[in-house]
């Protein structure tokens, strides 16, 4: 298993694959309850046209916590650093929700190390109703367990009909999410998110391509945020009808047609 080790003694777990000579790289970047298995269904497809990057930022999966207090800086910090272990100089990105927030602070230290972006399940302004979701789960995850914040953040992170047509699925789904996830850390994680800077005071045009991607089934993003966003950075946005938060998992041939249609246009 290979670790990037961060200038302050942080291991951080990742994956290249599709490795090949000439291949362009694409990075994905993980969301809140996410490690780098919840890309492999999308890696099957895109490792033929990409050399892929999937890590866990702190906190996440089989990377370590660490003793700093997490930030939105130091995850691009990390990101950034790791690039620079991998040898990667220049690299597309897609990030999820958190690992959206992530790209971007990315793309504010350093946008010559991206090529094109794709942004999931975002938008500028947090509306009460997500700010009471992710308050809520930090609260369960405080008094209670992780096995009771995973089912509580289940119904928000997936669509109607994911959950519709995976009923039979939904405990060992569950089951498979706690695994994969630390209390403690996900108690740090969650708390950082209540402190971030806004999203709408770090968007700005960008001087690469950007495809920002929501779900209509979302009830932590809105449609007005994510075009929002698209027009602010200088790209388009693509709603999915009957999808819900966790995009690549709900849709996963959709989600791979736009993202190799987007990094294979010429515009």
């Amino acid at each position: 298993m290979p670790f990037y080790k961060t200038p302050d003694g942080c291991s951080l777990y990742y994956e290249l694959l599709g490795e090949g000579p000439g291949k362009p790289t694409l990075t994905f970047v993980n969301g809140t309850l996410q490690t780098t298995l919840y890309w492999k269904l999308a890696a099957k497809a895109l490792t033929h046209p990409f050399r892929l990057l999937l890590y866990d930022t702190r906190g996440q999966g089989a990377s370590d916590l660490g003793e700093r207090p997490l930030s939105l800086e130091l995850h691009a910090a990390d990101l950034k650093g790791l690039l620079r272990e991998a040898d990667i100089h220049r690299t597309a990105m897609v990030g999820l929700s958190h690992g959206a927030r992530v790209a971007l602070a990315l793309a504010d230290q350093a946008p010559d190390l991206i090529s094109r972006m794709v942004l999931c399940s975002l938008s500028t302004r947090a509306t009460f109703r997500a700010r009471m979701i992710v308050r809520a789960w930090h609260e369960i995850l405080q008094r209670h367990s992780l096995d009771a914040m995973v089912w509580a953040a289940v119904p928000h992170v997936f669509g109607r009909t994911y959950l519709r047509e995976n009923e039979k699925q939904i405990e060992r789904i569950v089951q498979t999410i706690v695994r994969r996830n630390k209390t403690e850390s996900l108690r740090a994680h969650l708390a950082a998110l209540q402190h971030y800077p806004p999203l709408s005071a770090m968007l700005k045009s960008l001087p690469f391509l950007v495809l920002v991607l929501t779900g209509e089934d979302d009830p932590l993003v809105t449609r007005e945020g994510a075009e929002e966003i698209a027009r602010i950075c200088g790209g388009r946005h693509v709603a999915l009808q009957g999808i819900g938060h966790s995009i690549s998992a709900e849709a996963p041939q959709a989600f791979n047609r736009l993202i190799i249609d987007f990094l294979a246009g010429s515009d």
